[in-house]
């Protein structure tokens, strides 16, 4: 069966892949965070899924105002890199797994959960800049890739709990796969910020760091944490950071399993005017 062997958790902030994309990655402003990608492009190498699940918001691009499903899994054979105003971004089409996207959309439905199933569907940057930030510039990404589109657009938008419970359904699903694939599930978006108002700019460094810590050690108690809490602390599109909340239920402890080893823990402001996150979790059943 089809086995959950890790998390990656990433901040997809648009600058970073006008950085990658414009040759500016070795610059003064850029450098030190790039850095802090190095290890894990080499941990990707050396640890290499069969499909990629990438937990991610749409920036209305694949969805306007007129639709926002709360919950939507692709499951294309591929998905082309969005226009969001300046033309696509010059990376590799992204290449899908219908049969394991199909399959997870079954299970997690008969689990009580509404996804919305989309069947074409272009990706922006909350899907492209976390693979650029891990893969580098390849002539192709490395495996396939299951799109899950988030709203942390549009109130309502949904709890952390309900994140969580859903990442629980998700690992169910995939574990129920009949064929032996090694998937690894990806969380983005956040950490901190706001980007209008008064409190543009907005970055919260000890927010995002005892939200880190309870991602790691006690995610159930994070799940608890209100949607004001997030808006209050980390700006108006910190409440992204509960796409990892879909993630990290994802993993094997939340279930009678061990705790996950922490493989790399990385932060830094800032990126634009966003804070950037990052961890990589290894599953240990």
């Amino acid at each position: 069966m089809a086995k959950i062997t890790a998390s990656v958790f990433t901040s997809h902030v648009p600058a970073i892949g006008a950085a990658i994309d414009l040759g500016k990655t070795a610059e003064p402003y850029w450098q030190p965070l790039f850095k802090g990608y190095e290890y894990s492009k080499q941990w990707l190498k050396d640890n290499k899924p069969d499909v990629i699940f990438l937990v991610f918001n749409d920036h209305a691009t694949a969805f306007s105002l007129d639709m926002i499903p709360t919950f939507a899994i692709g499951t294309a054979a591929s998905y082309q890199p969005a226009d969001e105003g300046w033309g696509p971004r010059p990376v590799p089409v992204v290449q899908g797994h219908p049969e394991l996207a199909a399959h997870i959309a079954q299970s997690v439905i008969q689990q009580d959960f509404d996804l919305t199933i989309v069947n074409k569907m272009d990706v922006d940057h909350g899907l492209t800049v976390p693979l650029s930030l891990m893969c580098g510039q390849p002539e192709a990404w490395p495996c396939p890739v299951i799109p899950f589109a988030v709203n942390v657009v549009q109130y309502p938008v949904p709890s952390g709990q309900r994140c969580l419970n859903l990442g629980k359904a998700i690992r169910k699903a995939i574990e129920s796969f009949d064929q032996d694939l090694n998937v690894q599930i990806w969380g983005t978006g956040g950490m901190s910020h706001q980007l209008q108002g008064p409190r543009a700019g907005l970055i919260n460094k000890d927010f995002d760091g005892a939200f880190m810590d309870l991602m790691i050690k006690d995610p159930e108690a994070q799940a608890a944490v209100p949607h004001i809490n997030y808006v209050r602390e980390a700006g108006s599109e910190g409440i992204e950071l509960v796409m990892w909340l879909i993630a990290r239920g994802a993993m094997s402890d939340l279930d009678g399993g061990k705790p996950p080893t922490v493989k790399h823990r990385f932060y830094h402001v800032p990126a634009s005017n966003t804070a950037v996150g990052h961890l990589i979790l290894q599953n240990n059943p």
